[in-house]
């Protein structure tokens, strides 16, 4: 019998958000993690998934919201230069904000509260790189301000990590990091096609 979560004690609705009703949030599809020292593990299946995503939210009337992460001139992040351009699969369209931040948490410190307020839907559906990283800290973040999170795991991806002088591998990275917004910040979906 499968555990109880922290959201089913607190009794937290586990209905996935309703895309055309939510703000896209899309997260570092950033070319930093296509090629190189932050290439993620599987990042062309994710991002096509975000693609088709994307997609649809523009098709059925969602609010889109880019988020880049900015590390400075000289680094894999640097958003001016190709390396931190977000991919051109999934850039933003005319009217659509981009969040430029340098915290895990796409809130912290930048207009991304604000522009959701303003786009007056309290769900999220968030997708992006890396799952253990910003996609876990911005859905805790939207959570604790409020909003209604729910993560689309085959957009997202990350890379293995050294932990206790072994390493673990990307895929399980990737389904800890679910496994723990899943607990208690937020809704997690296979794909778009489990949004409602």
């Amino acid at each position: 019998m499968p555990r109880t979560t922290l959201r089913q004690l607190n009794g937290f609705d586990e209905t996935p958000a309703k895309l055309a009703d939510s703000t896209l949030v899309l997260i570092d599809y950033q070319n930093t993690y296509t090629t190189g020292v932050m290439e993620l593990d599987g990042w062309q299946p994710a991002l096509d998934a975000a693609a088709r995503l994307l997609d649809r939210a523009r098709r059925e009337g969602a609010k889109v919201i880019h988020v880049v992460n900015d590390g400075g001139e000289g680094t894999p992040y640097d958003i001016r230069a190709e390396i931190g351009r977000i991919h051109p699969s999934v850039a933003a369209a005319d009217g659509e904000p981009v969040v430029v931040k340098q915290a895990p948490d796409a809130f912290h410190g930048t207009e991304l509260g604000r522009l959701v307020d303003e786009a007056g839907r309290g769900d999220l559906v968030i997708a992006g790189f890396m799952t253990h990283m910003c996609v876990a800290f911005t859905a805790q973040g939207a959570f604790l301000r409020g909003n209604r999170p729910t993560v689309v795991a085959d957009a997202c991806a990350t890379r293995a990590l050294p932990v206790n002088g072994t390493e673990l591998d990307a895929q399980g990275v990737h389904l800890s990091a679910l496994a723990t917004i899943a607990d208690l910040y937020g809704v997690v979906v296979p794909a778009q096609e489990d949004l409602g």
